[in-house]
């Protein structure tokens, strides 16, 4: 057979045994790999020890601090502090009034455009909701979209204040609510400052059941009771104390109308229970406007308000008078100038001290023992 020929047969069988030798290198190289990979893997386990140990438990398990959480309202306490923000050493403060449907609420008014002036390190953004609770709130959002440093409310009603509350927090912008409180959680604001309004409530009722102890009265106690604005915190606070307290002591509410806290509607409201023709002893009026109103009704339809036990709530200087001249048996009082005292807070705040969640203005009751000094110093006209 020719040489080429046998060649031809032989190469054939040379690049199988070449085949298998390579095939057998790589099975020889690729069966080292794999018998590496388990030896790194169980000779060195990353123990459960080193694993949990990389992140510890104090800073993977416990929730950050109140101050750095992103849920809606802070779990503890309150997180801001009145700052001057942009450092011109004035405090801009916004002050989201009820509207001015009393002396008091002039008073009060005044009080702040009184004090939250440059010489006091302050400036004054005003806004007046008119009695309307929806614009308040658009109020407030108002202020808070103009950069104000401080937001002081004094809320038309107590109900639905979370998400505005909430918006606040979100911009930094430190809450304080006055006069009226507010049924959000405390969390949402710094503190509340003004009167105890059911406290108030009390004390008119305590002085009620005393006068009519002191003055041997046997006749039943017939009640007109004029609220206020209904859903404030004015209105809730004072008339839960007479309607709590009345069924025990036995008195009878005859009449229950909002006079929403004006003279015009409480005289209104009188007129419309007088064309009723019933027995009454007492009026319990829970502003001294709207017992100026039912006084007007009153004497309208000849009665002598001085027979009546007119009781009121405030204080202003005309209705001292009116105890003076017997025309209003007690007042309640209600401190209307919170102006200063807010300014404190502010600066207490500033300084970074503690704030109680409430704080109460002092008061008491206005009658004919206190009435000639009370008037001295007496708020309003």
């Amino acid at each position: 057979m020719p040489s080429s020929s046998r060649d031809e047969r032989q190469q054939p069988m040379r690049k199988q045994l070449l085949t298998a030798g390579v095939a057998a290198v790589l099975a020889i190289s690729m069966s080292a790999c794999s018998s590496n990979s388990p030896s790194t893997t169980t000779a060195a386990p990353a123990p459960p020890a080193s694993t949990t140990q990389a992140a510890p438990p104090a800073t993977t398990t416990q929730a950050p601090p109140p101050a750095t959480t992103s849920t809606a309202a802070p779990v503890a306490g309150y997180p801001l502090q009145v700052k001057d923000t942009n450092g011109d050493g004035i405090i801009t403060v916004g002050f989201a009034q009820v509207g001015a449907e009393s002396g008091w609420r002039t008073a009060n008014t005044q009080s702040y455009k009184d004090y939250f002036v440059p010489a006091n390190g302050f400036k004054l953004v005003f806004a007046d909701a008119n009695n309307d609770a929806d614009k308040q709130k658009q109020d407030v959002r108002d202020l808070i979209a103009q950069g104000v440093e401080v937001i002081d409310i004094a809320p038309v009603i107590d109900s639905g204040w979370e998400p505005v509350l909430q918006e606040a927090l979100d911009a930094g912008i430190p809450v304080i609510i006055s006069d009226r409180m507010v049924s959000a959680p405390d969390t949402m604001y710094l503190t509340y400052f003004g009167g105890n309004m059911k406290a108030e409530g009390d004390r008119a009722v305590e002085w009620l059941k005393k006068y009519i102890a002191d003055n041997k009265i046997t006749d039943p106690i017939n009640v007109v009771h004029l609220q206020g604005t209904l859903g404030s915190t004015a209105q809730k606070g004072r008339s839960q104390a007479l309607t709590d307290a009345a069924p025990g002591l036995k008195w009878n509410i005859v009449y229950e109308q909002t006079g929403e806290f004006t003279q015009a509607k409480g005289q209104e409201v009188m007129e419309s229970f007088l064309q009723q023709k019933k027995d009454f002893n007492v009026v319990y009026a829970e502003n001294d406007d709207m017992a100026y109103g039912a006084i007007d009704a009153m004497k309208a339809a000849g009665i002598d308000p001085t027979k009546k036990i007119i009781i009121s709530f405030d204080g202003n200087k005309s209705a001292v008078q009116m105890v003076i001249d017997g025309k209003i048996k007690a007042i309640a009082e209600c401190n209307p100038l919170l102006g200063p005292q807010v300014g404190d807070i502010i600066k207490k705040s500033m300084a970074g001290e503690k704030l109680d969640k409430v704080m109460y203005s002092v008061e008491g009751v206005i009658d004919s023992t206190n009435a000639a000094e009370k008037i001295k110093t007496a708020f309003g006209n």
